[in-house]
């Protein structure tokens, strides 16, 4: 009897002491989170991103890729991070606005002229800006994912802003998008991305705004098939870490993890080309593209232009001082244009 009760009071030990040792060997696998589609650039960059980690990191960085929207929505993603069960994840901004309201005052209206001037403004201003921002929040920011223009599509033509009165428009997170639906005098219909395709089969909604990238071959286009080229709003994503996670890695493995995301000129250049080819490939994909003119174009900037004062107003926060230095960098960007003239 003494002998057995020697024998399971080892046994006891042997089982404490590996269990006492499991959290220093096991690597928890990080769970890299977004709601990409097959078949698109997007999916092609996240796909690249794990090649090029595993390659690099091997074991130390396992990853648990759940890219495809397995973790539902956006705010969803932006409540993993914060509660440590999502390490990665592509958020647009008007998702990451709920934690830092900030970043809604990216889809203002006419923010931007064209590509090259935002390119210049990201770059040399709101990156760091917003980096600060986030890392308030227990967030890192570790590059951008610019979505290119949003346009407005609609079941019926909607060719100026006097025709959307009256239109159910429907609206994504963020109050940008609600405060310019409202100028335009729509009919403002939040509603969930993964809810568009079904609502607009329905009669829920019968126009809305988004990408090219995002509308061509979503489904959207397909019940909505009039795409105008407002080229309204900036659509951009983050590419963000928690911070608690990005804080635990060695700098070494913060490196790999940056260099693997592709660079910000390959995902804009691959976006961009995404987008002119669904363009091209408009009449087989079902879509009539409506281009502006100059003095039409002007109509919807003219109908837009209370929006961008009260969304300041609304968001608080830095959102005025942010706002400033977009002016003072897009005023640095036009007298460089204007001094490489011949």
């Amino acid at each position: 009897m003494i002998k057995r009760t020697h024998w399971v009071l080892a046994l006891l030990a042997t089982l404490l002491s590996l269990v006492g040792c499991e959290p220093q060997s096991v690597v928890h696998k990080v769970t890299i989170a977004g709601t990409t589609f097959p078949n698109t650039e997007g999916e092609r960059h996240w796909l690249h991103f794990r090649d090029a980690l595993e390659a690099t990191a091997g074991d130390s960085i396992p990853l648990r890729m759940l890219i495809y929207g397995q973790l539902g929505s956006d705010d969803q993603l932006v409540s993993g991070l914060r509660r440590g069960r999502v390490q990665f994840a592509n958020l647009s901004a008007m998702a990451v606005s709920t934690v830092v309201p900030e970043m809604a005052l990216l889809y203002a209206p006419f923010l931007f002229n064209d590509e090259a001037e935002a390119d210049f403004v990201y770059d040399n201003y709101l990156t760091p800006l917003y980096r600060e921002l986030l890392a308030e929040k227990g967030l890192h920011l570790v590059s951008w994912y610019e979505i290119g223009f949003l346009d407005v599509y609609g079941t019926r033509p909607l060719l100026l802003p006097a025709q959307a009165k009256g239109r159910r428009f429907r609206v994504g997170a963020g109050p940008a998008a609600r405060l310019f639906a409202t100028a335009i005098g729509a009919d403002v219909i939040p509603l969930g991305f993964a809810d568009v395709v079904s609502s607009l089969q329905t009669g829920l909604i019968e126009a809305g705004e988004n990408s090219v990238s995002l509308y061509a071959r979503t489904g959207i286009a397909t019940e909505a098939p009039h795409l105008t080229l407002t080229e309204h709003a900036f659509g951009v994503s983050a590419i963000v870490a928690s911070k608690e996670w990005w804080d635990s890695l060695t700098t070494a493995q913060q490196q790999m993890v940056t260099a693997a995301w592709p660079a910000i000129d390959v995902t804009r250049r691959a976006v961009r080309a995404e987008s002119t080819q669904d363009l091209q490939d408009a009449s087989t994909l079902g879509i009539e593209v409506h281009r502006l003119s100059a003095e039409e174009r002007q109509l919807w900037r003219d109908a837009a232009s209370p929006v961008t004062a009260k969304l300041i107003a609304q968001l608080g926060g830095r959102s005025a001082d942010v706002y400033a230095v977009i002016q003072a960098a897009r005023r640095e960007y036009a007298q460089g244009f204007k001094g490489s003239a011949p």
